[in-house]
């Protein structure tokens, strides 16, 4: 499959909220690692449908190792860092109010939700076994580890507390011309006070800059 042949299967099967761009955007900058040999890990923080990693596998080298971390369940609650958007939009999925894709049930509803997604990428030609692909289940906190070099990030956090895990633990080890590709900065208040705060202060010497989401890139 071409680029585009993947994201269209993806998007038609609906397994990812991203827009077709923003996964071309992914699949480029995946690209990109190999092309410029910088590297390290693809670690993806907020897996859910697992649509956005089988456009990521796809593009990577299959010698590259892609680490999917997910609850694939309920998502944990926001905490006092988040403003009333964050707690408004848990309040609806506890109670039942979040819709799916395509009027399909929500992910954080589905029952063994990790063996669907592996299902997929399996039904889109991407073997996790053969193609280095890992998942782990379970909170941020427990399962993203501050170990070896990282070369892209694919940060899908939403709430403060799990995007500044992936910053604190991720960012000091982005190998130099690595990328944090953020999916929700400026749609949750969250998301955003997290990114800010590591921008007023980071970890790492990066530089910001916008295609279809926020890249931050290490510089030195």
């Amino acid at each position: 499959m071409r680029a585009p042949r993947i994201i269209s299967a993806v998007r038609a099967g609906n397994l990812s909220y991203l827009e077709g761009s923003a996964l071309f955007d992914l699949y480029q900058v995946t690209r990109m690692l190999d092309r410029t040999g910088i590297p390290g890990r693809i670690v993806e923080a907020g897996t859910a449908l697992g649509g956005s990693a089988i456009v990521i596998a796809h593009a990577k080298a299959r010698a590259r190792q892609l680490d999917l971390h997910d609850v694939f369940g309920t998502i944990p609650p926001p905490s006092a860092e988040d403003d009333p958007d964050v707690h408004q939009r848990y309040a609806d999925i506890l109670n039942g109010k979040a819709t799916g894709l395509g009027g399909e049930k929500y992910y954080g509803y589905e029952d063994n939700l990790l063996d669907k997604v592996k299902r997929s990428f399996r039904d889109l030609g991407v073997d996790p076994i053969a193609c280095n692909v890992n998942f782990h289940k379970g909170l941020f906190e427990d399962t993203i580890k501050a170990e070896g070099p990282v070369a892209l990030a694919h940060i899908d956090g939403d709430w403060y507390e799990s995007v500044k895990v992936c910053l604190d633990r991720l960012a000091p080890n982005l190998s130099v011309g690595g990328v944090m590709v953020i999916d929700d900065y400026g749609s949750w208040s969250g998301c955003t006070k997290a990114i800010d705060e590591f921008l007023a202060a980071p970890l790492v010497p990066v530089k910001c800059s916008w295609a279809r989401r926020l890249h931050i890139t290490r510089v030195s």
